[in-house]
């Protein structure tokens, strides 16, 4: 596409017939992952100046959908599922089965691009996780979270996440 190589150019940018052309000449693929564990990964690798989970919560709640971070803003405002149709929808914790379907049906060699994954591992490693900090939630910020992340919650199957329960 003639724009296409231009640097970080959004699609916002286009009008919508070249927007239509674009998205059909794609295979769209989009990553998801359960919203409490991005909140945790966010926290955990330090983006938040807070020094509790608790803190980083009330930060991320206090600034609101419009204001928020990109690490932690909701994926349905970022990716738009309702007005793209997405080819396919991996989600974090299946990476390897599902990257596995994906590069097969792409056509590509799959033992040589999936890196070694233990899904399993990381299902246990963020459920553990995901215990022990929204044990240090008040239920109010359980409350707020769960209606922070309503639409990713409604879009995406995440079942299990402890902000649907």
């Amino acid at each position: 596409y003639h724009r296409l190589h231009a640097k970080e150019t959004r699609l916002s940018q286009f009008n919508q017939t070249e927007i239509k052309a674009m998205l059909r000449s794609y295979t769209k693929v989009l990553f998801v992952r359960d919203p409490f564990h991005r909140l945790i990964a966010t926290f955990l690798q330090g983006m938040g100046i807070s020094p509790s989970f608790s803190s980083f919560v009330q930060e991320v709640l206090d600034s609101g959908v419009h204001n928020s971070s990109v690490a932690w803003k909701p994926l349905v405002s970022l990716c738009r599922p309702c007005l793209i149709q997405y080819d396919y929808v991996v989600r974090f914790g299946f990476l390897r089965q599902e990257l596995g379907h994906l590069l097969h049906r792409a056509g590509l060699s799959v033992g040589s691009l999936i890196p070694e994954l233990t899904d399993s591992q990381v299902q246990w490693t963020y459920r553990w996780l995901s215990e022990q900090m929204f044990s240090e939630l008040s239920a109010q910020q359980k409350k707020q979270l769960s209606h922070f992340y309503r639409w990713d919650l409604a879009a995406f199957p995440f079942s299990g996440s402890f902000l649907s329960d």
